[in-house]
């Protein structure tokens, strides 16, 4: 199986959990507001927290390296606490 297809397993398989992230903090939201969750409604979101669910601390030592960190984190702490708790 490719990536394209494991992608589209994986928004079918959290499709809910996805619609509820971005109602909850996407664009238009009161936690939107802020910026800090200016990732979630972006199209790139979709694969980060597919990296999140699959890969999480392969992402984080990438994403340090490269990035504010301050973005991943509320990323992942809004997708789940399991995996922010497991940093």
């Amino acid at each position: 199986m490719g990536y394209i297809e494991r992608l589209a397993a994986f928004v079918e398989e959290h499709r809910a959990r996805l619609e509820e992230l971005l109602r909850a903090y996407g664009p238009g939201s009161a936690p939107a507001a802020y910026g800090r969750y200016a990732l979630i409604g972006q199209p790139e979101t979709l694969i980060i927290l597919e990296r999140v669910e699959t890969g999480p601390m392969l992402l984080r030592g990438l994403w340090k390296k490269e990035l504010e960190t301050v973005f991943h984190d509320d990323l992942e702490s809004t997708w789940g606490p399991r995996l922010y708790l497991s940093r």
